[in-house]
């Protein structure tokens, strides 16, 4: 298989016999030498201390006191979160059970997103990793990063909302593009590959730069593509088949469920399910719809069975859309095993 998202970990991660992620040393030796935690030159001798303890042995149990001892208040506490990431991953034992188990009923989430964002590219990494069409695993990306949409022209336009800001920001041309903006010398306009049956190809090299842009219009690629990595995800957590479909409006009579795949979609389901009034911006904002059904009725919770789920994907006011994959975890109607 191809390689791709080299920077999701994968290599420093082993799957265990459910084909869920263990937790290395070497795993959590990349968080110790992130440069918020690598000690420098004139770091106190206390921080050098942990830091080689750490690096000798991850799992090590750190005391307060080792914490406290560490002369620059920003590493302490840079320590402490650390740590405390460490200790939940060292917890749970797998990349999923962790990232799982931060949305539990009663849970209080003291992880910083954008460690939670790492965990969800690890997953989607080795849910995905035998995949071999680009096109899903584009579509994957929306799993774990922000997606820029553009409407214009009748397009559903989505790229990668960082590398957007970046371009808006150099053009495209770096420190030479933010160096020309400074000065108010205009720079080339935005313009990122759109995916294409024609040209997916070039994904491959380009995976970690998240470059590239997608048409998510209905019966386009991209989002039966998406659909495609919702499926893998329900299945990988629940261990369930599920069929999931790209729809152009709810028509149910006995709508019965529905989960948003981020907070203005979950909102905005929640109105039209209730019967209140939404007006035609804020449905403008609706992304995308999908169905989704049990491959085994039986899966379902008993009042839903030969019921389909609805699914909404919607972007803010910015016309960002930021993804809440955790949703499909905590949210669907599935009957408890015991």
């Amino acid at each position: 298989m191809r390689s791709f998202w080299k920077s999701s970990g994968m290599h420093l991660v082993e799957r265990d016999e459910n084909g869920w992620l263990t937790v290395t040393p070497d795993f959590l030796r990349a968080y110790f030498t992130r440069p918020e935690i690598h000690p420098v030159e004139d770091s106190c001798p206390a921080e050098h201390r942990l830091f080689e303890a750490l690096m000798s042995d991850p799992f090590r149990t750190v005391g307060a006191e080792e914490v406290a001892a560490i002369a620059d208040a920003d590493a302490a506490e840079n320590y402490r979160i650390i740590l405390g990431f460490r200790d939940h991953l060292a917890r749970n034992g797998t990349v999923e059970a962790s990232y799982a188990a931060l949305f539990e009923e009663g849970a209080t989430v003291t992880i910083p997103p954008m460690f939670i964002d790492q965990m969800v590219h690890l997953i989607a990494h080795n849910i995905l990793r035998k995949v071999a069409d680009p096109m899903r695993l584009r579509a994957g990306e929306l799993l774990f990063r922000e997606q820029a949409v553009t409407t214009t022209d009748g397009q559903l336009m989505l790229a990668d909302a960082e590398i957007v800001k970046t371009y808006s920001k150099t053009g495209g041309l770096g420190g030479l593009g933010a160096l020309l903006a400074e000065t108010g010398t205009p720079t080339r306009d935005i313009a990122l590959d759109v995916l294409a049956e024609d040209n997916k190809g070039i994904y491959w090299e380009r995976s970690d730069r998240f470059d590239t842009a997608i048409d998510f219009r209905f019966t386009e690629p991209a989002l039966d593509a998406f659909a495609r990595v919702l499926e893998s995800w329900i299945g990988h957590f629940h261990g369930v088949g599920v069929r999931i479909q790209p729809q152009q409006s709810i028509r149910d009579e006995r709508w019965s469920w529905h989960i948003g795949l981020d907070s203005e979609a979950t909102r905005l389901l929640n109105a039209l399910y209730e019967g209140k009034p939404v007006d035609e911006s804020d449905m403008a904002r609706v992304a995308a719809l999908f169905r989704l059904d049990f491959d085994n009725r039986s899966d379902s919770i008993e009042s839903m069975r030969g019921k389909p789920v609805w699914l909404g994907l919607a972007m803010g006011h910015d016309g960002i859309i930021r993804m809440k994959p955790q949703n499909l975890l905590t949210n669907m109607p599935i009957r408890k095993r015991h």
